[in-house]
C-alpha cells in the first residue's frame, strides 16, 4: 500500500486551474479499484492519496500523470507500507508480510 503526498510547488490559483483535470484523474484509479482514499491537506498546502493494489513503478507512473505534475504544480512523496492491520471496510488491501 502506498501514501502519496502531494506539496504544492505553485501558487494556489496555479493549482486551481488544474482542479477539474486532476479530479477526473483521482475518479479514473477509484474506478479502477487503485485509490482507497484521498483529500486536501490542512493547511491547504497539498494532498494525500492512500492507494493500493499495485507495485512501486506502478504507483510512481500514476503519479507522474498526475495533471497536478504535469503542469508542474506539485511534488510527490511516495511512501510504501504493509498494511497488516485494517478495518473491515479495507481488509481486501489488508497484506500478510509473513505468508
Amino acid at each position: 500500500m502506498f501514501v502519496m503526498e502531494l506539496t504544492y510547488t505553485a501558487p494556489i490559483e496555479a493549482v486551481e486551474e488544474e482542479l477539474d483535470a486532476h479530479i477526473a484523474w483521482l475518479d479514473g484509479y477509484y474506478a479502477a479499484g487503485i485509490f482507497l482514499a484521498s483529500g486536501r491537506k490542512v493547511p491547504r498546502d497539498g494532498g494525500m492519496i492512500l492507494a493500493g493494489g499495485v507495485s512501486r513503478a506502478e504507483i510512481e507512473k500514476i503519479a507522474s500523470e498526475d495533471p497536478f505534475t504535469l503542469a508542474g504544480v506539485c511534488t510527490y512523496r511516495i511512501t510504501e507500507f504493509l498494511a497488516t492491520k485494517t478495518s473491515s471496510d479495507l481488509s481486501t488491501v489488508r497484506e500478510n508480510p509473513g505468508a
